[in-house]
C-alpha cells in the first residue's frame, strides 16, 4: 500500500477490538478516527459461535456501533461458501446452536444423521465429546468433502485461552485417518473473496488488524494487505519470534494504529 492512507480497515475482534467482555482501550476512539477520515471499516470474527446480529448488539455495548453487513464471521463465511458449493447437499455439523441458524438463513440442508450427510463441517463446540465424536467419524468417508469453520487452535477469553475449533478438528482426524480438506475462515481464500466483498475495495489497497499470527495476518499477507499485529489478544513477543508469518507492523494495541498508518486525509 506504499505511504498513501488505506481505504478499507478490517479488524479481528475477539483479542483485538474486545477481549472476553471488555473493550480493549481506546479501540471505540480507533474505528470512530477512521470512520470520520472516510475509511471504509469491516469487522472479521473466526468465532463461529454466534450470529453477526449478537456481535452488533456486543459492538454497541461497547461503544463500537456497526451494522450487520460490515461483519463477517466464520460462521456465515461458511454458511455462504455451501450454498454456493454444495447446493442440495446434506451437511453434518459439529458445533453450536448460532452455526445452524446461519447455515438454515443461507438455505443449507443439515442433517443430524451421520449416514445421511454428504458434506462435513466442523466447528468449536462446547459440548463436544465421545459421541459427537463418533457421529463425526461415521460421517466422513473418503470421498466426503470434510470442512472446518476456522483453524484456530484457541480462543481469547478474560483470564486465558480456551480450546477452539482446531481440537475438535484434530481429534476427528486422529479417529478417521483422513485430514480437513478447507477451512472456511481466516486465512482461506473463501475468507479472502467474502473480506473484498465486504470492503468493497481492492485489498492492497487495505489494512488488516488482528492479534493472531496464523490466521490474521497470514491472510492479510497472503492478500496483499498492510497487516498490523496486536499483541492484546493470544500472541506475545514470545510467539512473535517463533513464527515464520511476519507483520509489517507490531503494536501493544489498537489504541496506537495512528502511529503506523498512513497519514489520514
Amino acid at each position: 500500500m506504499s505511504d498513501e492512507a488505506a481505504d478499507g480497515v478490517l479488524f479481528d475482534l475477539d483479542g483485538t477490538i474486545y477481549v472476553g467482555d471488555a473493550l480493549v482501550p481506546g479501540a471505540a476512539a480507533a474505528v470512530d478516527g477512521l470512520r470520520a477520515a472516510g475509511v471504509g471499516v469491516g469487522f472479521l470474527s473466526n468465532k463461529a459461535i454466534e450470529r453477526r446480529d449478537a456481535f452488533v448488539s456486543k459492538l454497541d455495548g461497547l461503544g463500537v456501533p456497526a451494522d450487520e453487513s460490515a461483519i463477517l464471521n466464520a460462521a456465515s463465511i461458511a454458511a455462504s461458501y455451501l450454498a454456493r458449493a454444495h447446493p442440495g447437499e446434506s451437511v453434518f455439523v459439529v458445533g453450536e446452536p448460532p452455526l445452524f441458524e446461519e447455515l438454515a438463513a443461507h438455505g443449507v440442508a443439515t442433517t443430524t444423521d451421520p449416514g445421511r450427510a454428504d458434506v462435513l463441517l466442523v466447528s468449536m463446540d462446547h459440548d463436544f465429546d465421545y459421541d459427537t465424536l463418533t457421529d463425526a467419524f461415521n460421517a466422513v468417508d473418503e470421498g466426503t468433502p470434510f470442512l472446518a469453520t476456522n483453524p484456530d487452535r484457541t480462543c481469547p477469553v478474560a483470564g486465558g485461552e480456551v480450546p477452539d475449533c482446531a481440537s475438535m478438528v484434530g481429534a476427528i482426524e486422529g479417529a478417521t485417518g483422513r485430514s480437513l480438506d478447507r477451512v472456511l475462515g481466516k486465512p482461506s481464500p473463501v475468507a479472502v473473496e467474502a473480506a473484498t466483498d465486504l470492503l468493497g475495495v481492492p485489498l492492497a489497497r487495505c489494512v488488516m488488524v488482528g492479534d493472531r499470527i496464523e490466521t490474521d495476518i497470514e491472510m492479510g499477507n497472503r492478500a496483499g494487505m498492510t497487516t498490523v499485529l496486536v499483541l492484546s489478544g493470544v500472541t506475545d513477543d514470545a510467539a512473535l519470534a517463533a513464527s515464520d508469518v511476519e507483520p509489517d507492523h507490531v503494536i501493544d494495541s489498537v489504541s496506537d494504529l495512528d502511529t503506523v498508518l498512513p497519514a489520514l486525509p
